[in-house]
């Protein structure tokens, strides 16, 4: 192994070596780590001179993207069925992690006011609670002021991540989600009304009155949204801090997840966040020009090795080192040229 790692940190360094005008690389997907792709591929450019163009197009539109090679690389929340990635030959790795955050607009209910269990948040996307004072609902909130006011769901209505993430918890945590809706980057959504993109979501539930829905929490915090606690797997209410992402993110099963795809849907702890995950870029390992392709995985490990603090101001969880190191290694032995030599 390392062997491996010296010939790639030397197949790295050649290429830094490279004319230092910029290379353009191409990407497109996920909207959900597209501030901190943004923000490195500014810094990169600087320091290594790759420019990054970048389509938040959601990770569906993504996912096809790379399958037709119509870009360098292709981003997904929701990580790529095995089948699909072996057949479109892509390899798969994870870039940084997140949390999905459930939000409110309820007179009179401050941020993380609200206490939510996932089985309750499902039935009101069941429609089976429809408004605000429902006595489960108060239940669970002891002296908070709850209105007589309609419950007015709010989803994604494009193929998306975040809807992936949000559906595999509700599908965990509720038998009734899991046998009736499922979890997937689009759904049959039982109760509520679509809008588009964590904007498009933000704004409906802003612009209705009980209104309810989801997005990534670094969109949540930087736009200073009204978010609610959930209980954990361990039974505690939980606010979404990146502390409580941090415990949730540790306790994954990072060295048995085929295709780096681990699951960080409701851990245990007693101060973990129950709707973590990571988020992915698909490769070709059989790329059509292999010089593009070394260029991204040298922008992935830029990334790797000096976009930490980046990540971090932007509400996003770093990878383990462990995981950073596994993913080099497989960039090494997976993505090879025509001929089949290592690209890098």
């Amino acid at each position: 192994m390392k062997i491996a790692y010296t010939a790639l940190a030397l197949g790295l360094a050649a290429f830094v070596a490279a004319p230092a005008h910029a290379q353009q690389i191409t990407g497109a997907g996920a909207t959900f780590p597209a501030p901190v792709y943004t923000k490195w591929g500014e810094q990169a450019k600087a320091a290594i001179g790759i420019e990054l163009n970048y389509q938040a197009i959601g990770s569906g539109g993504g996912q096809n993207q790379i399958l037709k090679r119509t870009v360098d690389f292709g981003a997904s929340d929701a990580p790529m069925a095995p089948e699909k990635l072996e057949s479109g030959k892509l390899l798969q790795f994870p870039t940084v992690m997140g949390a999905v955050v459930v939000i409110v607009n309820i007179p009179g209910i401050k941020p993380n006011e609200l206490k939510l269990p996932g089985d309750l948040l499902a039935d009101i996307y069941e429609g089976k609670i429809t408004k605000w004072n429902d006595a489960r609902i108060a239940e669970a909130n002891h002296g908070v002021k709850l209105p007589r006011l309609a419950i007015a769901p709010v989803y994604r209505a494009d193929g998306s991540g975040t809807t992936f993430v949000y559906t595999s918890y509700l599908s965990t945590v509720s038998p009734s989600w899991k046998d009736h809706v499922g979890a997937n980057t689009s759904v049959r959504w039982l109760a509520g009304a679509g809008a588009k993109g964590n904007d498009g979501v933000a704004a409906t539930v802003h612009n209705t009155r009980g209104g309810i829905g989801y997005v990534e929490y670094a969109y949540a915090s930087q736009n200073h949204l009204v978010t609610v606690q959930l209980r954990n797997k361990a039974g505690h209410y939980v606010a979404p801090t990146l502390e409580a992402f941090k415990d949730a993110a540790a306790n994954g099963d990072w060295a048995h997840a085929k295709n780096f795809a681990v699951n960080l849907i409701d851990q245990p702890g007693d101060k973990s966040w129950p709707i973590v995950s990571a988020t992915f870029i698909e490769l070709p390992k059989d790329p059509a020009d292999p010089a593009r392709s070394a260029a991204v995985m040298k922008f992935f490990d830029w990334a790797y090795k000096n976009g930490n603090a980046a990540a971090t101001s932007l509400d996003y969880i770093p990878l383990p080192e462990t995981v950073k190191d596994a993913v080099r290694s497989a960039w090494h032995s997976e993505i090879l040229t025509p001929a089949g030599k290592p690209v890098l």
